[in-house]
């Protein structure tokens, strides 16, 4: 591991995000347009330093490559403790 000093970090994430269509017509539908991480860092290390601890991070995110390269989901439904298989005539 890297040692890079520094005196204050802060990351802030914007997301465009959309939700349109109904529940009860069940025409819901959402997603994300765009995802914009913000890095702030405080410190005497030299650019090339921190860079590269921002790029290591980046690379360790389990969120952030989630983002970029879509990973199969794979959904269970319980209800009252039994296995409910997904559709049926609510998704017709």
């Amino acid at each position: 591991m890297k040692k890079v000093p520094y005196r204050k970090a802060s990351y802030r994430v914007e997301m465009d995000y959309f939700l349109k269509g109904s529940f009860l017509r069940g025409t819901v539908e959402s997603g994300c347009s765009e995802v914009r991480t913000h890095f702030s860092v405080e410190s005497d290390a030299p650019a090339d330093a921190i860079r590269h601890v921002i790029r290591m991070a980046k690379k360790g995110c389990f969120a952030e490559n989630m983002i970029q390269a879509a990973v199969p989901l794979r959904s269970t439904i319980r209800l009252n403790g039994e296995a409910l298989p997904p559709g049926g005539p609510a998704e017709a």
